[in-house]
């Protein structure tokens, strides 16, 4: 048995895991996603080192990171936590911060990935950005991992950054490379086209209105920026994220229609090559993130991924009752699966 599989099998009794209790209140789905997500929560990070990384040079696309190290002496051989956000999200959003705060009090190394022309970074891409774009998480942590002499990293993706983590792992696969220890994702979006549907049905359309309400001023944005390659004439009326994904993504990022994005951008297509140890947080009443039948099997087949479905918990809310912290479950859950596999590492 591999060093991978070893860790897998040394995590799987999930000694390091409590159940998720919604606390007082919010079992409603709606209720875990919105305060969860604006809830007060004070948090203790030292100021980010900024960095600019390329991640495409045929492009010449840029992302930017905001990066907390831990000392010089000890840097390279403690964990690095590389956190990817979802769509219309930041490095700044909430559980960005939750997870790193988690993450430097743990000793461990923090990288806060923005997506190209996120966190106010649209001048930085010429492109535009998407569900597809995992080359964009390997540039990353392989620049960091070439630059700092990093030993071990673990990836954290939420909603669509966890498809895009889940994508990366899929893709590198059997030939993943030694420092990358672990994976977790929470409400990923792994079926794009199921859950681009669901988004669009009408109770969830106030959040399907707010995502598209900032995408739009986002390509308006880009439209200013790069008036030759971007222009706002001859669009169709975009009234869905389908619609978004039609006549703005695919055209613009190489797909013939937004179902072929969506399939070729799924990280549900790659899921049973992923051979590093990873976790899944879903929840089943989640408003929008949908998993086919087909994707929970191929998960729940593959030994290298532990997948925890809970019957509360929203869009990555999982707001739980507070028992020593801040009741943010699925951050404390990731840091202790990740203490978890660490500490197999350590004994490898």
């Amino acid at each position: 048995m591999n060093a991978t599989r070893s860790a897998t099998a040394a995590c799987a009794d999930a000694a390091w895991l409590d159940a998720f209790v919604p606390r007082r209140g919010l079992w409603n789905a709606d209720l875990q996603t919105i305060v969860a997500a604006f809830r007060p929560r004070t948090f203790h990070l030292p100021p980010p080192d900024d960095v600019i990384v390329p991640v495409d040079p045929t492009s010449g696309s840029r992302v930017l990171c905001r990066c907390h190290w831990q000392p010089e002496d000890v840097r390279a051989e403690r964990l690095t936590i590389l956190l990817v956000h979802g769509l219309e999200g930041s490095s700044e959003s909430q559980y960005m911060l939750g997870n790193a705060s988690r993450a430097w009090a743990a000793g461990w190394n923090v990288i806060r990935m923005n997506m190209r022309n996120c966190g106010g970074t649209e001048a930085l891409s010429p492109t535009l950005y998407h569900s597809g774009l995992s080359g964009d998480v390997q540039a990353v942590a392989q620049y960091f991992v070439e630059r700092e002499s990093l030993q071990q990293m673990a990836w954290i993706g939420y909603s669509m950054g966890g498809n895009l983590v889940l994508k990366a792992a899929g893709e590198v696969g059997y030939h993943a490379p030694a420092w990358l220890t672990a994976v977790a994702a929470v409400s990923p979006a792994i079926d794009l086209a199921a859950s681009a549907d669901a988004l669009h049905r009408l109770r969830n359309r106030l959040y399907e209105r707010n995502f598209l309400r900032n995408m739009i001023a986002r390509y308006r944005r880009k439209v200013e920026l790069f008036p030759v390659r971007y222009s706002l004439a001859n669009l169709p009326r975009v009234d869905s994220i389908r619609t978004y994904d039609e006549y703005i993504v695919a055209p613009n990022c190489g797909f013939s229609g937004a179902d072929d994005y969506y399939f070729r951008c799924a990280a549900a297509r790659v899921v049973q090559t992923i051979r590093v140890p990873m976790l899944i947080l879903h929840s089943l009443d989640d408003p929008f993130i949908r998993l086919t039948p087909e994707t929970r099997q191929h998960l729940l087949a593959n030994p290298a991924i532990r997948l925890i479905e809970t019957a509360h918990g929203g869009h990555c809310g999982f707001l739980s009752v507070a028992a020593g912290d801040d009741g943010y479950w699925a951050e404390s859950t990731i840091a202790a699966f990740l203490r978890c596999q660490e500490s197999v590492q350590s004994q490898d």
